[in-house]
């Protein structure tokens, strides 16, 4: 029996989800592996059509019982419980393809391909940058080139970076020092 109190439904028998949905809220494991066993189904097939990925979706799937368990206290009963169960796949899946849209690994020959498709930039400026990059430490230069080059805000390449956000504000800043010192030089030197 599913839950217990209704016979086993199919994911639209909306009254025996809010049934299990309340029993997971007073945290019943066997409701939310009722509810589990009955909605997966909809809920991986749901992020499979939003993610285009297995590996993805399966993800999302076990992200979404947890979810469900950590909310299932918020859930209100207005008789549309799979509509709620699939906003949060929706949320999850959505969340997943932006971080994946931000988290591209950018390798520097990559840093420089985007520089060769840039017309305002001369074969010149190319070769000064480069040089000046080349005064830079490895993080410091994916820095710098994510907020110049790709429009990240520093809170992104913290979270691209997995660094803490005064960690990317500091070297960032002593990046710039870098870099202008070195602008110096070569000055000076021409």
């Amino acid at each position: 029996m599913f839950c217990m109190t209704l016979p086993a439904p199919s994911t639209g028998d909306a009254a025996a989800l809010d049934v299990c949905l309340a029993r997971i809220a007073d945290g019943d494991k066997d409701a939310l592996s009722q509810l589990y066993a009955h909605t997966r189904p909809s809920v991986y097939g749901f992020a499979l059509s939003i993610l285009k990925n297995a590996h993805d979706a399966e993800d999302v799937l076990q992200d979404t019982y947890l979810q469900i368990w950590s909310a299932a206290g918020r859930y209100r009963a207005q008789g549309k419980p799979m509509a709620w169960i699939l906003s949060i796949v929706r949320n999850l899946s959505l969340d997943r393809l932006r971080a994946q849209s931000h988290t591209e690994p950018l390798v520097p020959e990559d840093w420089q391909d985007r520089f060769a498709h840039t017309p305002a930039v001369t074969e010149e400026d190319r070769m000064a940058l480069q040089a000046l990059l080349s005064a830079l430490g490895d993080e410091e230069r994916q820095i710098v080139i994510l907020h110049a080059l790709t429009g990240l805000k520093h809170r992104e390449i913290a979270a691209v970076l997995q660094l803490p956000l005064p960690t990317v504000l500091s070297k960032y800043s002593r990046a710039l020092k870098k870099l202008q010192l070195a602008w110096k030089e070569a000055e000076r030197h021409a």
